[in-house]
């Protein structure tokens, strides 16, 4: 395939380029700039004349699960604080969920990320009642609509030891077969015989811990009390820090302790700014942290240009983020990825945006554009591992108006569910 007068910009250097790019298929293939095209050649051919080409973006942290709770009922019960918020929404949603729910929560959100410009989504996956298998639903899902993937079953002692186990079978299983990380809830609903099971699993599969850090107050306030000591440093007296494999979500509540061990430890903090907002748990920090943040979703959505928005936005006062800044947090997971030798990211992983804004864009002003232009509306194709996968905005790997149907399907199953339980 050939992208014909394309205007690239590097995603690293911000550099502008007028040529043509032809794309090798497959996993982590290179691209080519060409001076000229034989248009005769028998490769497919684009026409991007104005439109802008440059790296397609990554989900730094997305919950699949949640992908359904779009206009659910309300709950039994109105929460009144965080713990409340997980008990009566998410926990009772993701114990509604069985194989056909996953599936459609799946297909769905891998659909959303494609149109939005993302090629690769790094999931935390949860559904106590349907444990065994629930992250080949979701690969095979992914994979049909050709976004690449980094999953992780949530561990948790929340509903019983034995499932806390199978928890941990899920994620041994899946990382036999496929790239991933071992998944974790949150501190206060893990127990100290769970973390070492996990953290031997994390050594045994050469992985990474995906979990939840201090999102509420009452993870450091549940770990002081049961533990003596912080979550941060519960996590290094468990040999589950020091991983640059680590990814360590939200992080608000961190002493400057806490925040000097992870800036030592190599691993990554995802931000959820909107998520964050919606459960008013307070407001991200990155200050003392160094420079490895990546953005994500929290389930919210999957757009990733949306939550750049978010940080930077939300950010002023609380946050020491600028354009550059909420540039390189939107980016950082290519880095992450890459540092990790994740696959599926390569630089056959392009999205075509169709932007004409009212006023000169060059390399100089970029981030102004980014911050204050460009959105998901103007994502016209997107390209995943060489193939095109949407076309003038429309999904080309599997038929949309049949998933639909289904998840709409699904959607009424599971909130039906979620109402027998109360």
């Amino acid at each position: 395939m050939i992208l014909k007068n394309a205007t690239y910009i590097d995603w690293e250097t911000l550099e502008f380029k007028n040529t043509h790019i032809r794309l090798n298929p497959g996993t982590n293939a290179r691209i080519e700039f060409m001076d000229k095209i034989d248009e005769q050649a028998g490769s497919e051919i684009i026409d991007c004349e104005g439109k802008l080409v440059t790296k397609s973006f990554v989900v730094g942290h997305h919950h699949v699960y949640s992908a359904l709770a779009k206009g659910m009922p309300a709950p039994r019960k109105a929460p009144e604080n965080f713990r409340e918020i997980l008990r009566y929404v998410w926990w009772t949603l993701d114990k509604s969920l069985d194989k056909d729910t996953i599936e459609a929560s799946a297909l769905a959100s891998a659909i959303a990320c494609a149109k939005s410009g993302s090629t690769f989504a790094i999931d935390h996956h949860a559904s106590p009642n349907h444990i065994d298998g629930s992250l080949d639903i979701i690969t095979k899902a992914f994979e049909k609509v050709g976004v690449s993937h980094l999953l992780a079953y949530e561990i948790t002692d929340r509903d019983g030891m034995e499932k806390a186990q199978k928890g941990l079978e899920e994620n041994k299983r899946h990382l036999q077969k496929h790239q991933g990380l071992v998944g974790m809830h949150a501190s206060f609903t893990v127990s100290d015989e769970t973390m070492k099971k996990a953290a031997k699993l994390v050594q045994d599969t050469n992985s990474g811990l995906h979990i939840h850090v201090a999102e509420g107050i009452y993870d450091q306030t549940h770990c002081s009390e049961t533990h003596g000591k912080r979550v941060i440093e519960r996590l290094n007296d468990h040999g589950l820090l020091n991983n640059s494999k680590n990814l360590l979500i939200h992080s608000l509540h961190l002493s400057e302790k806490e925040r000097e061990l992870f800036k030592e430890s190599g691993a990554w903090v995802v931000e959820n700014k909107e998520s964050n907002q919606n459960n008013n748990v307070g407001h991200f920090n990155g200050q003392g942290l160094g420079e490895n943040i990546i953005l994500g979703t929290d389930g919210m959505h999957s757009d990733m240009l949306q939550s750049a928005k978010a940080a930077f936005f939300a950010g002023q006062g609380v946050d020491n983020i600028d354009f550059p800044g909420a540039y390189q947090r939107f980016r950082n997971a290519h880095r992450y990825l890459a540092q990790n030798n994740f696959t599926g990211d390569g630089e056959n992983n392009l999205v075509v945006l169709d932007y004409d804004g009212p006023t000169a864009l060059t390399s100089e002003n970029f981030l102004g554009h980014f911050i204050f232009g460009l959105n998901s509306n103007h994502v016209q194709h997107v390209i995943s591992d060489g193939k095109l996968i949407v076309k003038d905005k429309k999904i080309q790997t599997v038929n949309e108006s049949e998933v639909l149907a289904f998840t709409k399907e699904q959607s009424l199953r599971l909130w039906d569910a979620m109402q027998k339980q109360g």
